[in-house]
């Protein structure tokens, strides 16, 4: 065992109830989600640079407008 902790909450039918953290779980989820929107980018997606720098350079730009864009559009 790896010491991992579950956090995706088990199925209801599931004899002994296991009760996961869902701070955890909500955070796990805006991580996802995030990586989610990052690779629908397709200048992310298909790795167009050559070097790590760069590549990580533009990783940032769009996490950087993706960040921007939740400040933009929120009213």
């Amino acid at each position: 065992m790896r010491g991992i902790l579950p956090i995706i909450p088990p199925r209801s039918i599931r004899k002994v109830p296991v009760h996961p953290d869902y701070r955890h779980y909500k955070d796990r989820n805006r991580v996802e989600r995030t990586f989610g929107k990052l690779k629908q980018q397709r200048y992310i997606s298909t790795r167009y640079e050559k070097t790590v720098l760069s590549f990580e350079s533009f990783l940032t730009l769009a996490a950087a407008h993706l960040w921007l864009e939740s400040f933009v559009n929120a009213v």
